[in-house]
């Protein structure tokens, strides 16, 4: 009799996103005259530079004449795009990354989930709390979690450390040894930031007591102040502890065509074993690589052409940011991040339960959301909104909001 991985029946309810699709889409059901304001999940809504698109056209010809026709391409990515990306995205910053420590993927939520490949089921894993959920949903699968507690809303063997408001979003280090530590920064849920120097507590205790920090930054390119790392890299004892993860998703729109790449520094080492080797060893036997006309358009956004489209169409979501954090403090609200990030993150009023602001949201401003409650523990009182709508409609959502509010 074949049996099936138990740890998947101790996972909680659907993913999130799922659970908000199904409310949305009953909602909807239920009032189809209403026009409801999506800035709940964080899906980019303006198309493709014209550069990567013009780049995605001609690896399409390539791929229709003989002389040009790229079969299997390497397993950890064209060396066109890995030598784009060091260059620009490390060496550019004086931060000592090579081509070959650089494995492209389809994209950093593919490559948070399947880093564990790599790791003993025994590891204690610590994350930020409220976290993006996949760091939490894909050690639970593969047993590292322990049992859900429902009461408590979080699972027996993670360890978690609270970013909130109280504490300035900054996650204290662990009171009790834990093995695999993810942080990102800018951080999803909340658009928060770490800077150097609280970096650089991390590093050094992963150092000390040989953890591996899995760094996600896959929002760096929101970053608008001078002092805040984009990588993981630019502090100093960072390439023998930590693992960095990119996306062009956000950056670049690429949420549908996938591409994005995961750093595994050569100097990284745990118990004699280079992480570099084992994760090279596991992309080898378990992936093809993304495909050759993705990864040309990704390489197109390395240019001065593709650079200024890439950075008009951030700067387009920063203002959409803006108008989300100035209306929702109007309308009263206490709101975070926005200033370095494409989320902002919003006290709920009254201390109304996350999923009941939610709801009030979506009925009476016909506007979606994202509750806190859904990315952990510490999450509950806090709502998400995203700035990858439409500026009209992020204006008009806004707007609603603040009607709402007024009427209460």
């Amino acid at each position: 009799m074949a049996h099936v991985n138990e740890n998947y029946a101790k996972l909680p309810g659907s993913y999130l996103f799922s659970t908000i699709a199904q409310k949305t889409a009953a909602f909807s059901e239920a009032h189809p005259e209403v026009d409801l304001i999506k800035m709940g999940i964080g899906d980019v809504t303006r198309p493709l530079a014209p550069a990567v698109v013009e780049a995605m056209h001609a690896a399409v010809d390539d791929l229709a004449r003989v002389d040009t026709f790229q079969g299997y391409g390497p397993e950890q990515g064209y060396g066109f795009l890995r030598d784009a990306i060091a260059k620009h995205d490390f060496q550019s910053r004086g931060v000592a990354i090579d081509a070959d420590e650089i494995f492209v993927s389809d994209g950093a939520k593919s490559d948070c989930g399947n880093i564990g490949d790599v790791l003993s089921v025994d590891n204690v894993i610590a994350v930020c709390d409220p976290v993006y959920p996949v760091y939490v949903d894909t050690n639970a699968m593969a047993g590292r979690a322990g049992e859900y507690d429902e009461a408590a809303q979080k699972w027996t063997n993670i360890y978690y450390m609270p970013t909130t408001a109280e504490n300035d979003f900054v996650p204290a280090l662990p009171t009790t040894p834990v093995d695999v530590i993810y942080l990102c920064s800018p951080n999803n849920p909340t658009g928060t930031v770490l800077n150097a120097e609280q970096l650089k507590a991390w590093v050094d205790y992963a150092n000390e007591n040989d953890a591996i920090i899995m760094f996600d930054a896959a929002y760096e390119r929101f970053i608008t102040e001078e002092d805040i790392p984009h990588s993981i890299y630019e502090i100093e004892g960072a390439h023998t502890c930590a693992i960095e993860f990119r996306s062009f998703s956000k950056t670049a729109g690429f949420t549908g065509a996938r591409c994005g790449y995961t750093v595994v520094p050569k100097a990284l080492v745990r118990d004699g074993q280079s992480l570099h080797s084992l994760w090279n060893r596991r992309q080898c036997t378990k992936f093809n690589g993304a495909s050759y006309v993705i990864q040309r358009g990704a390489e197109a956004i390395y240019t001065p052409e593709g650079s200024a489209q890439i950075d008009e169409t951030i700067e387009y979501y920063r203002k959409n940011a803006c108008v989300i954090k100035e209306g929702l403090e109007r309308a009263g609200l206490s709101v975070y991040g926005a200033v370095n990030s494409p989320y902002v993150w919003c006290k709920t009023p009254d201390a109304m339960g996350s999923w009941d602001f939610f709801e009030l949201l979506l009925e009476k401003a016909h506007v979606i959301t994202t509750p806190g409650a859904g990315f952990g523990p510490s999450g509950e009182g806090y709502i998400r909104l995203s700035a990858f709508g439409d500026a009209q409609a992020t204006k008009e959502g806004v707007a609603r909001i603040e009607n709402m509010m007024a009427s209460r």
